[in-house]
């Protein structure tokens, strides 16, 4: 299932008369436009970190295109979000645990923009419970999204992806630091993303592809909402003491994709508000 992009714009009429501009003005439109030409596809962006992360690469400059499960009407408000910003968006339906579907994805995002510059491995799934309660199905599906589908993203994205492509992965902050029980299958998930993405940096980094994990703490989304009923305890594991907002978790993916990290490759950095300190 596809939702077409729109015809889109680009940022070349607004550098046109980039001239004309205050410094400070040129400084601000150079920042909005770093990404200009470079084409994402963010897994599991219709909603939460996802669609917050498809969102600021558009206004950074990026074309996106962004996969989802279940959630069509909310793919489509995020591509029609995109539009509005000026830059092209599509959306595909794929499931994750699928390595089919999921490779099929990553090359008609290459297709339909024709290139591939930014993949962000941001699907996943949150299974949580006593061991005893964790079943074959349980690990299976944990494991199939949450490590099997990034490696295979990666992979089929770095065949697409020349000097200067990045792939960025979504780990959590309890591949570190797992505070109460129930968290033994989805920290190992995200714990392998470690591995993963030390041993693509090494392999891509001849190619000047980066390969980079971000850890988020505890942010506000639907599925974990900032007034949720234990919120106000893992809140309090923050040495901030609130949530993240999805755009501050973004912020750090948006800066990843740029050119100025071209030096930072194999990185696990945590935007967790000092849950981990």
């Amino acid at each position: 299932m596809r939702i077409d992009d729109g015809p889109g714009t680009s940022g070349s009429n607004v550098r046109s008369n980039s001239r004309q501009l205050p410094a400070p003005a040129q400084a601000m439109l150079d920042v909005m436009n770093r990404l200009e030409g470079n084409v994402a596809l963010v897994t599991g962006g219709s909603r939460g970190i996802g669609a917050a992360v498809a969102l600021r690469l558009a206004e950074d400059g990026a074309d996106v295109v962004l996969t989802y499960q279940n959630s069509a009407e909310r793919a489509a408000e995020v591509v029609e979000r995109i539009q509005a910003a000026g830059r092209r968006a599509h959306a595909l339906q794929a499931d994750s645990a699928v390595p089919e579907a999921l490779t099929a994805a990553v090359d008609e995002a290459a297709t339909v923009f024709g290139r591939l510059d930014i993949l962000v491995n941001n699907a996943g799934v949150f299974l949580v419970g006593p061991l005893e309660t964790l079943g074959p199905a349980e690990i299976d599906r944990t494991l199939a999204v949450n490590v099997r589908a990034p490696f295979a993203a990666s992979q089929a994205a770095a065949r697409h992806m020349d000097r200067g492509g990045r792939i960025i992965s979504i780990g959590s902050n309890v591949a570190d630091r797992a505070p109460f029980p129930g968290l033994a299958l989805y920290s190992m998930s995200k714990t392998a993303l470690v591995g993963m993405t030390k041993g693509l940096a090494r392999e891509l980094g001849p190619r000047g592809i980066t390969a980079n994990l971000v850890h988020p703490g505890p942010t506000d989304t639907d599925t974990n909402p900032a007034d949720g009923p234990n919120a106000g305890m893992i809140a309090g594991f923050t040495a901030v003491g609130r949530y993240a907002e999805a755009a501050e978790i973004a912020a750090t993916i948006a800066h990843l994709a740029s050119p100025e990290s071209a030096y930072v490759t194999g990185a696990s950095i945590h935007v967790d508000g000092g849950f981990t300190a």
